[in-house]
């Protein structure tokens, strides 16, 4: 269990932050870049939980905390040397998951022929707002695979990369099931 007595510990006034196993890190470090973004997605998720209701909302419950299981994942590098302690890790039955639930939301749209525009219902629009920090969390976690070799789990990358699909999905179905989706025209203001 998680005890936070004091909110400030003035520890990262040097310009740094820690991690799971003690090490101190600059806050612009790419692992910090990572988990810090995954804790935005979580926050835009929050935002948009404002406006869902039903299986929609249900399932972005799931994913909250999920989200907070997934930085724990990033803020511990994986290693090869024996650890104080279990880290918490991000599994493929949670990404398994995600698939469900986007088959599940999919199966009541209608096939998309075009590009969906960001907007429709404020569900929608705040849903494709945390589908693109997802994107962003995404992209840290993979250029943190890229430079710490071996020290990122690639279950972390399909769960993102999943949860983006989801974010979508949900975006639609909030959209009175894609009949308020707002479609690209290319090259209509031309």
């Amino acid at each position: 269990m998680v005890r936070l007595n004091r909110i400030y510990t003035r520890t990262g006034d040097d310009g740094t932050t820690g991690l799971t196993g003690g090490e101190r890190r600059k806050k612009h470090d790419l692992r910090i870049e990572a988990f810090g973004t995954v804790d935005e997605t979580n926050a835009a998720i929050g935002l948009a939980r404002l406006y869902t209701t039903g299986d929609v909302d249900e399932a972005l419950a799931r994913v909250q905390n999920d989200l907070f299981d997934l930085g724990a994942d990033l803020s511990t590098p994986e290693s090869d040397q024996p650890q104080q302690f279990e880290a918490l890790r991000i599994v493929e039955a949670q990404v398994e998951r995600l698939e469900g639930e986007i088959d599940t939301f999919n199966v009541q749209l209608a096939p998309l022929r075009s590009f969906v525009l960001p907007g429709g219902t404020p569900a929608a629009a705040t849903l494709h707002i945390a589908r693109t920090v997802c994107r962003r969390a995404e992209r840290f976690t993979v250029a943190l695979m890229e430079h710490e070799p071996g020290k990122v789990s690639p279950v972390t990358v399909r769960y993102l990369n999943r949860l983006s699909d989801l974010l979508f999905v949900a975006a639609r179905v909030a959209n009175e099931n894609g009949a308020r989706d707002v479609l690209w025209r290319p090259g209509q203001n031309r």
